[in-house]
């Protein structure tokens, strides 16, 4: 089936995506000052006139309006046409609208339970449109394009709410075509996942070479007349490879060929960490805490939040893309929500066979802790890098204001904040432990 064609890339964020991140950018106003400060960088130039952002209503109190400072081009966010909707949102008394970690608050507020003390931005529900259409065609894909599941699967395909999910992670994607991108990619980082390193006939054995040979079918092989038609066969050899090959063939069609190669890079990074969590199985061993931290920088989410410019319909050059602020960005962004990751799968991991390495199992081996206390542990953990990211983007958007760089910015913390809420109310998968 070939890949629809997609609209042109979009120029502003639709208006129920624009409240999406803003706690990121809001926070350069208290943040970008000080991180400067340290690290001895000069004052931030005064920036050029720009034509006035739409006021924000009144308050009845009278609450005096701050005074346009230097970092108020990154509050405001671009001007000219099309930019309008990438302004930030404004509560009525002018100050930006602040992050929530009382559990399930704001309006739409997602089933389940999160985890207490944990440092999330609620979210509003995933449009149910979007999600039935996304949820309907990637099962079609899944069954009739690359015959990915036997039919005792099925319960589980659905119970994992792909369509839930990667509409709530990317809330500017222009249209259903742009989200089945992400999802197809999901689905097939799932699957091999699931079947080369999981539950469904998963083992550190033979992993390497696994990985390879699907890795090609990100990467193609370049070779020798002979040998190239065995090696296009051996992409319908197992389901994660037709997986990846067709859902790689879709994006590659939408992205640029600069977008399509850092997707094959990130892709990677998680292969490299899928190996060494396997090396650690097949030795029995437990690395140290900071080990496994650095194993997770690599076997994370990060291909996910990496795309979300070409599933958002636009690019971030590849030279900002690679700016070393930036990389530790979306690095940050990917250790954090794999950490929520362990701390929502932790009872779900403990109740199937042999030991699954998570955060919390790592704490209490090497640190001497109780369950509990590790646990609670690992939520701290997770709470630092989660600040951390908001420091170092509030730092990246003050530094370089630019439209692409504050929307993409955007787009990984909603990414952040969507991958939360879909962990915290998938209650198919997840349930938490007894600690409180």
């Amino acid at each position: 089936m070939p890949a629809p064609e997609l609209p042109p890339p979009q120029t502003s964020l639709p208006e129920a995506a624009s409240r999406f991140g803003a706690h990121v950018l809001a926070a350069a106003a208290t943040h970008a000052r000080d991180v400067r400060a340290a690290v001895g960088a000069p004052s931030l130039p005064a920036a050029p006139p720009l034509p006035a952002a739409p006021a924000p209503p009144s308050p009845a109190t009278g609450v005096p309006q701050p005074a346009a400072g230097p970092l108020d081009r990154v509050l405001r966010g671009p001007s000219g046409l099309g930019t309008a909707s990438l302004r930030l949102t404004l509560r009525s008394d002018g100050s930006a609208t602040d992050p929530s970690t009382a559990a399930g608050a704001g309006a739409g507020a997602a089933e389940g339970t999160p985890v207490p003390g944990l440092y999330f931005h609620p979210v509003p529900e995933p449009d149910p449109v979007r999600v039935e259409e996304v949820s309907h065609r990637i099962k079609s894909w899944a069954l009739d394009e690359v015959s990915l599941y036997p039919d005792d699967w099925e319960e589980e395909f659905d119970g994992f709410s792909v369509g839930r999910y990667m509409v709530g992670c990317h809330p500017d994607a222009p249209s259903i075509d742009h989200l089945m991108l992400a999802t197809r990619l999901m689905v097939a980082e799932n699957a091999v996942d699931d079947c080369y390193c999981e539950d469904h006939g998963g083992s550190p054995d033979g992993l390497g070479e696994r990985l390879l040979l699907a890795h090609t079918a990100l990467d193609p092989v370049h070779t020798t007349e002979e040998y190239q038609p065995r090696w296009g066969k051996s992409l319908h050899a197992d389901a994660p490879r037709r997986a990846y090959r067709s859902a790689m063939e879709y994006f590659v069609r939408a992205a640029s060929p600069s977008q399509a190669d850092r997707f094959r890079h990130d892709m990677a990074r998680l292969h490299m960490g899928y190996l060494a969590e396997a090396a650690w199985a097949q030795m029995d061993h437990v690395p140290e805490v900071w080990e496994y931290l650095a194993m997770r920088q690599f076997n994370n989410f990060r291909p996910c939040p990496t795309i979300t410019d070409t599933v958002g319909g636009y690019e971030l050059p590849a030279d900002l893309h690679a700016q070393d602020a930036m990389q530790k960005v979306i690095a940050l962004a990917g250790n954090a929500t794999t950490i929520v990751n362990d701390l929502y799968s932790y009872t779900k991991e403990l109740n199937t066979p042999g030991r699954h390495l998570n955060l919390p199992v790592v704490i209490a081996e090497r640190e001497g802790l109780s369950d509990r206390q590790a646990y609670l542990k690992s939520v701290e953990v997770h709470n630092d890098l989660m600040h951390a990211f908001e420091r170092e983007a509030s730092a990246l958007a003050a530094d370089c204001p630019v439209p692409q760089v504050l929307r993409f910015l955007r787009g990984v913390a909603a990414w952040v904040d969507g991958n939360h809420n879909w962990h915290q109310s998938n209650t198919y998968r997840y349930s938490l432990p007894d600690f409180w």
